[in-house]
């Protein structure tokens, strides 16, 4: 896996863009659910799409979630999404994006007072 991956706490991790190849590494590591913050198609033809990931990752037995985020378009239906697929799936959670920042933005907003 060519990505690392930072932990935020026990339950929550996150890292860059993930390849169909990385989700056995996943799941080896425990993780339970993953969360693609990033637009299909965002990358270009090379970046493997949500359907293909989720198919990937469902055979692995591992949850999918699909989130797109456009870069620095956060709003605070995305945070209110974020924070009921946090609330929903298994943890411990691995979110994604190109680099992994929409993710933890995404993840950090979730954590606010009111939300």
């Amino acid at each position: 896996m060519d990505q690392s991956i930072k932990q935020h706490n026990e339950n929550f991790a996150i890292c860059g863009q993930l390849s169909p190849e990385d989700l056995a590494e996943v799941a080896r590591l425990g993780f339970r659910s993953v969360i693609c913050n990033r637009p299909d198609h965002e990358g270009g033809a090379e970046q493997p799409t949500s359907e293909t990931l989720a198919r990937e990752a469902g055979a692995l037995g591992l949850r999918f979630a699909y989130l797109p985020v456009v870069a620095n378009a956060i709003t605070p239906d995305h945070v209110r999404q974020m924070k009921a697929l946090l609330d929903e799936l298994p943890a411990p959670v691995l979110a994604f994006c190109r680099t992994g920042n929409r993710s933890a933005i995404l993840y950090d907003l979730t954590r606010q007072p009111g939300v």
